[in-house]
């Protein structure tokens, strides 16, 4: 119980803190070593791998992030409902990762949809370090 309080903690402080992907990544790297003492850092080379690999849905049907956010992270994406999402890679969009309470939803709305379960700290920190590192 008093690890998901502190984690709850640490969760609502990203949410006031993080201003920039960096900080966000700082604040995600805090709650890794928590969750696991072995954390070893985010890699972009994960990142990719999540954000391409395509994986069989329970409706059968091949999802990734890129079933939306395209294979090119640089470039517009569109939803199911056929809205335009600006793109992921933080180049192509400044404001991409500088809001923590948005970042929070988007990562539990698109897990659940794609992954059919919640986004571990590592995954997202994974995710976050390709995009800011796309050029």
């Amino acid at each position: 119980m008093r690890n998901c309080i502190a984690l709850l903690g640490l969760l609502v402080s990203v949410n006031v803190l993080a201003a920039t992907p960096q900080e966000l990544l700082k604040q995600y790297e805090v709650i890794a070593k928590q969750e696991d003492p072995k954390f070893a850092g985010f890699s972009a080379e994960r990142g990719a791998s999540f954000y391409q690999i395509e994986r069989q849905h329970s409706n059968g049907q091949k999802v990734s992030c890129a079933s939306c956010h395209t294979a090119d992270p640089r470039k517009q994406g569109k939803t199911r409902a056929n809205k335009v999402i600006e793109p992921m890679a933080i180049a192509y969009h400044p404001q991409r990762f500088t809001d923590a309470a948005k970042v929070e939803k988007w990562f539990g709305r698109n897990c659940k949809d794609v992954l059919e379960r919640a986004c571990n700290t590592q995954e997202k920190g994974d995710y976050i370090q390709y995009l800011v590192n796309l050029k």
